[in-house]
């Protein structure tokens, strides 16, 4: 038998959910067949199999939350029923019996299987996945105290962790999350000792993006010195010239957004000024070649960058269109891990919801992050006299042990007529 083990999509995962199956027991799958689909905090992707078989067993159900990498998913008959030599202990197992359309790191060795799932004492099953049923066994926790905050009632790791530290309480009057989230120690307290009383509310566990996405700002904000620069920019000549730019692409089906050019206008920005293209590491300061400007996109449950890279070399509408299609398949989680991890520089924009100003917690470790608000007619004055504008308020949050701010300001300075004057990135 060989082992088809949870694969690592991404350098950082170390776990996930199988969201779905593609085979079941007693098919017989090929090499490049795809046999899974698995949620990380950023995406679905598909799992193909490498190895040629008969699926003997499906060790992990659909929908089971919290699955680390490179624990037994599924196990499949070699052909002509040879049975593979089992891993040493000592060494890390080959993960060859599936693999993403991602490099995998090298497994470690696999996780003991999971008890079989227990009955309440009416006969009934207690759902629970298999990684809650092992950290309870392995814990001496009774399943049938423990209340499950997973998808219809499923125990799942959260649970089992909670009850683990004297803390097994109804879903309903506990912060399931705080004790993995990050978020500060008084998040741990339950919403009946803030004086918020059980029912009087729902509860949404948090799943894994949430999670992700709390940990990675909290511990932006609380490690990064973060501080912001405000800038007024005119755009009544943009809009003019994207006009132009977008009768001239509807022939091609490509409409260029104010967004594309505030992209295109950070890139040669960036470039301009590479002090402010930069990182900061424990080793020195990062000076990166490219700007890979990243793009905040809203999607169900949370927030992903996906990333127009070396967009300085990129004209408007090979922009657009790229920023169209990495927003669609953000939406529908099928971005690679490659095109959201990474980036140099960050673009958030609101301006389509009507916010005039906001200030962005930086994306580490990149070192400034751009705010983009509505753009609207104001009064300003020209030569004396008053007169009636577009203006957008622009707001770069910056990390201060790599971008000063003077740094800063001159990034600003050259952002600023490419916005005003938008002929010059057409070039």
């Amino acid at each position: 038998m060989t082992d088809i083990l949870m694969p690592a999509l991404s350098p950082t995962m170390e776990e996930g959910v199988l969201a779905k199956w593609h085979v079941k027991v007693g098919d017989v799958v090929s090499a490049g067949d795809v046999i899974a689909e698995i949620e990380t905090d950023k995406a679905t992707m598909e799992v193909e199999a490498v190895d040629e078989g008969e699926v003997t067993d499906i060790l992990v159900a659909e929908g089971t939350e919290g699955v680390r990498v490179n624990t037994p998913i599924a196990r499949l008959k070699d052909e002509g029923g040879a049975v593979a030599p089992a891993a040493k202990t000592e060494e890390a197992p080959k993960a060859e019996a599936a693999t993403a359309k991602t490099e995998a790191p090298k497994a470690s060795a696999p996780a003991a299987s999971a008890p079989a799932a227990p009955k309440s004492d009416s006969g009934e099953r207690i759902f629970s996945s298999p990684l809650a049923r092992r950290i309870a066994a392995q814990n001496g926790l009774d399943l049938k105290s423990i209340k499950g905050t997973g998808p219809h009632g499923r125990i799942v790791k959260r649970d089992v962790e909670g009850a683990s530290k004297g803390a097994a309480q109804p879903a309903a009057s506990t912060a399931p999350a705080a004790a993995t989230s990050g978020i500060a120690p008084r998040q741990a307290q339950s919403l009946a000792q803030m004086g918020i009383p059980d029912g009087s509310y729902d509860l949404i566990p948090l799943d894994g993006m949430k999670k992700a996405v709390a940990r990675r700002m909290v511990d932006s904000i609380q490690n990064v010195p973060h501080f912001p620069l405000f800038i007024d920019v005119e755009i009544d000549q943009l809009m003019a010239v994207r006009a132009k730019v977008n009768k001239m692409l509807e022939p091609q089906g490509i409409k260029v957004s104010v967004n594309d050019f505030v992209i295109k206008a950070a890139a040669l920005a960036l470039k301009m000024v590479p002090e402010a293209n930069a990182s900061y590491t424990p080793e020195g300061i990062a000076m990166h070649h490219n700007a890979d400007v990243s793009m905040a996109v809203a999607i169900d449950g949370g927030l992903i960058t996906p990333i127009i890279k070396k967009a300085e070399t990129k004209g408007l509408a090979q922009i657009a269109t790229e920023s169209k299609d990495l927003a669609k398949r953000a939406r529908e989680r099928k971005l690679k891990p490659e095109e959201f991890q990474g980036g140099t520089f960050s673009v958030s924009n609101l301006g389509m919801f009507g916010i005039k100003q906001f200030t962005s917690i930086i994306n580490e470790p990149q070192g400034c992050i751009m705010s983009v608000g509505a753009g609207e007619q104001r009064p300003v004055v020209k030569d004396g006299q008053l007169a009636v504008a577009t203006v957008m308020t622009v707001t770069l949050t910056c990390d201060h042990r790599v971008v000063d701010g003077a740094t800063g300001a001159r990034f600003l300075q050259a952002f600023k007529p490419l916005i005003e004057d938008p002929v010059a990135m057409l070039a």
